[in-house]
């Protein structure tokens, strides 16, 4: 009689969104840092700049940064399937995240750019934001209507622009093209902006077809 083999499954921590969110991780605590470690001294120079932003820089990074920790969240299988009420709790927070934090954003960057930066970081950022409200709520719909698949795909759409914010800094910060004298560091580093920006869809599709092709892939595979 024959017999029909089986391939061996993979272990859930090698799974290539667990490696992916290491990095993320990894990138989250290299911004820690490297870029906020300010945070912990009260009488560096850097706060008299944004004490003049305070009041709108302070609710989006409280908001963006719980959109960072809980987008990671909501690719979770496990919590989705044996913590429904939790996962959908962390999805809405998510989103609320990310229509404070984006339009906070947008604003914290045009009274930054009364205090000196370029009009090209501003107009960066409002591109940017507008993608991550856009393809969140896109999401957002599809969950509502039970269509979990779309859902997911958009979801990896809005994380992905999420990370900009932390792609930026690593990239500057690791080259030091961060710590060049002004105006070069600022140019330097509007064109990464615009780059990241640029790839942070792209990216997130090539993702999403990869999951596509895994699965048709599966479903071949598996006995009829």
């Amino acid at each position: 009689m024959a017999t029909q083999s089986v391939s061996p499954q993979r272990p859930s921590w090698l799974r290539p969104k667990y490696f992916v969110f290491t990095i993320v991780a990894l990138m989250f605590a290299y911004v820690l840092r490297h870029n906020e470690s300010f945070l912990l001294r009260p009488h560096d120079p850097v706060w008299e700049h944004y004490r003049q932003i305070q009041w709108s820089l302070l609710p989006h990074a409280l908001a963006a940064a719980c959109a960072l920790l809980l987008g990671p969240m909501q690719f979770s299988d496990r919590l989705r399937q044996r913590f429904t009420r939790l996962h959908r709790v962390a999805g809405r927070i998510y989103v609320f995240g990310v229509f404070i934090g984006a339009p906070l954003g947008v604003y914290t960057q045009y009274m930054d750019e009364r205090l000196g930066s370029t009009r090209g970081f501003t107009v960066a950022t409002i591109l940017d934001a507008t993608l991550w409200i856009t393809v969140t709520g896109i999401a957002f719909v599809f969950a509502t209507r039970g269509m979990i698949q779309q859902h997911r795909q958009w979801m990896t759409r809005s994380f992905a622009v999420a990370i900009v914010f932390l792609e930026v800094r690593v990239i500057t910060g690791v080259t030091g093209w961060d710590q060049l004298p002004f105006p070069v560091s600022d140019r330097i580093t509007e064109t990464v902006v615009w780059s990241c920006v640029a790839a942070s869809l792209l990216l997130a599709d090539i993702v999403v077809y990869w999951q596509d092709l895994r699965r048709a892939a599966r479903q071949r595979s598996s006995p009829a």
